[in-house]
């Protein structure tokens, strides 16, 4: 034999031993790595009973022992002696289960996650510091009066007791990325308050997205076509007693007649904006959108931050008492936004929803009122262009020239020398990086956040008013986010008020950046003139983020609104029917009927029926989609059909006008309506060149919706939940994905859509659920998605997941009995 293949034998016998033993030194790593997360995981879950000494070196800590009751669902009831000690235990308790989401979130809203995540996030970071979020807060935080700073600095210190005495017991995130956490101020609370105005009030890229847009097109009649300003579906909430048999008529300026070429001013596509360094948004990751730097996740062409709420009196339901139900709409992540807890203190005691981060409950109840949000979408940003001279100065109104400001920041980076940014200001604002805005112009951003003048958080006067007359003087105070507040409480009584500081512009509200005086601010709009009820002929009051002025209104408050499906729907499902129960509340919150889909797969059928060329597959599509009940259930195949049709529909629609980027980039609160109304009307303008009629068009967009969608050949197979799934990961899933596999509900086949009541997407949806009964005040509801914890090996980690996915909820006790009949666990705080 020769050596030859001996040599060739022999280097592959060490090749294989080489390869085995790489593959089992990687396996071992691997299952070495796992236990060590378990373990890491173990030693961080909390202790739920018994008592805890909140020592701390001299420094105060309670006044007198707090006890702390779980219920089933891991709860905390919080009952202290003092509301000082109340908010003490709250930031601790807090900690203990969401101590890592907290520091992510500061970290998030500071511009400070590079220095913790590597230069990956330092994209990130930047745009957090341009837009002076932790400025802001400090500001902020420093102008509070000083009993409302004293609630702050009780809540940081509970968090700081919880790290104190957790150094080497810390959440495995803290592990994983090697670092503890900072103490914990009040204002990095505020910091986090920040995050929620960022992300429901920011549309600013609008008025560049949109600039672009109406130049490329260059007819402001097609412009008006792709942007209206409300619609005829629309239900402001104002009581009135409404025939809704009848058409509606649409507002003012949205006429879609041929002949009508007044153009409207807001818009919300997408923006040019590209996520930090190629690597996952953390603003998503962590709130959906977070943030003014990335649009609505991309998984979710029509997610945008909103919710829904409605108020019922007692005349229709069924015990004679109030029913108000709310559910919010935001990005789905592990941990969830929502941490459930229940606070009670002498001349306090209110439960729901709180942010992590923040002491009170933002949405929820008390003995004697309830509330609940959606998002208002007020205009509260302007874009000025400024002109420079080159030397550090900038031109003001009157000619003249002054200094830009200059906040030199510093950004430490992991594993990178620290970065240094300078951020410049005029007087409307901070410039804007041409690196964000892809912008050669200097533009800088005008917003009510900026205004030194406004620095109320009027939390705490909500969670301890007692009536109408106290729960709006608290809402009067509202400066950020602009909001949509439906109210009731226990003598009977439901109201609704739009709340939050939206400027008076003479000049009315711009689409553009502008670049003259003429177009200032001039105070804001009085509270009592912004759109409110109380006690409505109707006895009903709902809002999801769809038009809320009606057709005469004294004050525009935006341009944009939402899509009117879900508004309109919760109306005909419940305005004018009586003997109402919590179980209709739950049926409306998780309905999955589309209306506007339905009439869409009959328009499609229609068309198919109509096209000489149409093939087998295509009739089949045509008999599923003109049978369809109109409801996005996951066996579906119809669903399947009319929403990837729809998909298709949109850029074959737009692309012949806008070219293949800005086609894909049209995204606006409103977009289904508008695409709703240039098919329904058969616009001949729209109509691309290719088609000889609309049918021919709509038939092909079917067939295309197939063809990208990937349908199955037996067309009646594709059912909707196939491919449309929610999938709900932790936010380091991205960057280490074994975190994922663990913490992470996997894709789940998912009903609904954008314009369903139970709006979704894949990371996308209602993050809470909440029914106030004021017959049954322990009977009420209030469920988060997956559960208190953000620890995988805890019991409440994603115990609420079962009855979030399937539509069912349960209560929340309020009542020290029913809180003491519900107890799982009883620890004690003691000072």
């Amino acid at each position: 034999m020769s050596a030859a293949p001996t040599r060739r034998r022999h280097w592959l016998r060490i090749i294989l031993f080489t390869a085995v033993w790489i593959v089992i030194i990687v396996v071992a790593l691997s299952g070495l790595g796992i236990l060590w997360l378990r373990s890491a995981a173990k030693s961080a879950l909390p202790i739920l009973d018994g008592d805890i000494h909140l020592a701390s070196q001299g420094a105060p800590t309670l006044s007198a022992p707090v006890t702390v009751r779980r219920d089933q669902h891991g709860v905390p009831h919080i009952d202290a002696a003092t509301q000082e000690d109340m908010f003490v235990a709250q930031g601790y308790v807090t900690a203990q289960d969401r101590l890592w989401q907290m520091d992510a979130f500061r970290r998030n809203a500071n511009g400070e996650l590079a220095e913790v995540m590597g230069p990956s996030l330092l994209r990130h970071d930047k745009a957090q510091r341009m837009f002076q979020f932790r400025n802001t807060a400090h500001r902020i935080y420093a102008s509070l009066p000083p009993a409302e700073r004293a609630r702050y600095e009780a809540y940081a210190r509970g968090v700081n007791l919880y790290i104190t005495q957790h150094q080497d017991s810390l959440p495995p995130e803290f592990h994983l990325l090697h670092y503890k956490p900072e103490p914990w101020t009040g204002a990095d609370s505020i910091s986090i308050g920040m995050m929620m105005v960022d992300m429901l009030d920011t549309h600013w890229y609008t008025k560049l997205s949109r600039e672009k847009i109406a130049a490329k097109l260059n007819n402001p009649k097609l412009e008006s076509d792709l942007y209206p300003v409300g619609s005829w579906r629309d239900h402001p909430p104002t009581g009135e007693l409404l025939d809704l048999s009848q058409p509606h008529p649409q507002p003012p300026g949205t006429s879609n007649d041929e002949d009508d070429e007044r153009t409207v001013t807001r818009t919300m596509p997408v923006p040019d904006w590209p996520t930090p360094m190629g690597a996952p948004s953390m603003r998503g990751i962590f709130a959906h959108g977070w943030g003014s730097t990335n649009p609505p996740i991309d998984s979710c062409r029509d997610c945008t931050p909103g919710s829904n709420n409605w108020v019922i009196d007692g005349k229709h339901t069924a015990s004679g008492k109030p029913l108000l139900s709310n559910d919010m709409h935001l990005g789905l992540n592990e941990p969830n936004i929502w941490y459930m807890a229940d606070l009670r203190a002498p001349g306090y005691h209110t439960a729901g929803v709180t942010l992590p981060g923040m002491p009170f409950v933002i949405a929820g109840h008390n003995e004697h009122v309830a509330w609940g949000f959606t998002a208002l979408y007020g205009d509260v940003q302007d874009l000025y262009i400024e002109k420079l001279d080159g030397k550090g100065n900038f031109q003001v109104a009157d000619g003249s020239w002054k200094p830009l400001n200059v906040n030199h920041e510093i950004i430490r980076v992991r594993s990178r020398k620290d970065f240094a940014y300078d951020v410049r200001l005029t007087d409307h604002g901070p410039l804007l990086d041409p690196l964000f805005t892809r912008d050669s112009r200097a533009i800088a951003l005008k917003w009510t956040l900026y205004d030194t003048t406004l620095n109320s958080i009027p939390l705490y006067g909500l969670n301890t008013a007692s009536n109408w007359t106290e729960f709006s003087s608290a809402l009067s105070q509202w400066c950020w986010p602009t909001q949509n507040v439906v109210y009731s409480d226990d003598q009977g009584h439901i109201g609704y008020h739009a709340v939050g500081r939206i400027p008076m512009r003479s000049a009315g509200i711009t689409d553009k950046p502008v670049l003259d005086a003429v177009h200032g601010w001039q105070g804001y709009i009085p509270f009592d003139d912004m759109p409110n009820a109380f006690d409505p002929p109707s006895g009903f009051l709902a809002t999801a983020n769809s038009r809320v002025t009606p057709d005469k209104s004294k004050y525009p408050i935006t341009d944009e609104w939402a899509d009117p499906y879900r508004a309109e729907r919760i109306s005909k499902l419940l305005q004018g029917r009586d003997n109402l129960k919590p179980a209709d509340m739950l049926a409306t919150q998780t309905d999955i009927y589309s209306e506007m889909d339905q009439e869409f797969g009959h328009r499609l059928s229609y068309a198919i029926d109509h096209t000489a060329n149409a093939d087998d597959q295509l009739r089949k599509a045509a008999d599923l989609m003109r049978s369809w009940d109109g409801r996005l259930t996951t066996d579906s195949a119809a669903a399947s059909l009319v929403t990837q049709a729809r998909y298709a529909l949109r850029i074959m629609l737009l692309e012949p006008k806008l070219g293949a980027e800005d086609a894909e980039n049209y995204e606006w609160s409103e977009s289904n309506f508008a695409v709703e109304e240039i098919v329904m009307r058969s616009n001949p303008a729209w109509l691309p060149s290719a088609y000889k009629d609309w049918d021919a068009f709509l038939a092909d967009a079917v067939r295309r919706g197939m063809i990208i969608g990937h349908a199955t050949t037996n067309v009646s197979q594709w059912t909707y939940g196939s491919w449309h799934v929610v999938d709900i990961e932790h936010p380091l899933s991205n960057f280490l994905p074994y975190v994922g596999r663990i913490a992470g509900t996997g894709e789940q086949p998912l009903s609904g859509d954008t314009t369903t009541v139970k709006q979704v997407g894949r990371s996308f949806g209602p993050s809470q659920r909440f029914t106030m009964d004021w017959n049954n005040i322990d009977g009420s509801t209030e469920n988060i998605v997956l559960g208190e914890s953000g620890n995988p090996y805890s019991p409440y980690f994603r115990d609420q997941w079962d009855d979030y996915y399937n539509g069912r909820t349960f209560a929340l006790p309020f009542t020290p009995t029913a809180v003491t009949s519900n107890t799982r666990h009883t620890l004690r705080l003691l000072p």
